[in-house]
């Protein structure tokens, strides 16, 4: 899911409703995930991960959301070599690999 919205300047007391604003156009998936810590979860709970998308990761190696993760941080948190990254592995569609680079990348920003 690609979401557009308008910057603004970000101010102290502003921080909540940024947050409203840009999950509010995500997925329910997207905003579980993002919603707290990745520990140990499953590369299927990323958004974007279906359960066919997640054994094929998983049969790579990419059996948990923190090595995929891992993958993202490697790419330097670059949207297209994440994107054309997750295509070529394991045959996801543009929508799944952008829906997976903005749940890591808002998860990110939350946790990093």
């Amino acid at each position: 899911l690609i979401h557009f919205t308008k910057r603004r300047k970000k101010s102290l007391t502003d921080n909540s409703s940024k947050f409203h604003r840009k999950m509010s156009s995500t997925s329910l998936k997207h905003r579980n995930f993002v919603a707290e810590p990745m520990g140990d979860k499953t590369v299927n709970e990323l958004a974007g991960i279906g359960e066919v998308m997640g054994k094929r990761l998983a049969a790579k190696g990419f059996d948990k959301a923190f090595t995929v993760l891992g993958q993202f941080l490697i790419l330097k948190k670059h949207r297209d070599l994440f994107v054309e990254w997750l295509k070529d592995l394991a045959g996801a569609n543009n929508k799944q690999a952008t829906d997976c680079y903005h749940c890591l990348s808002d998860w990110c920003d939350e946790f990093l």
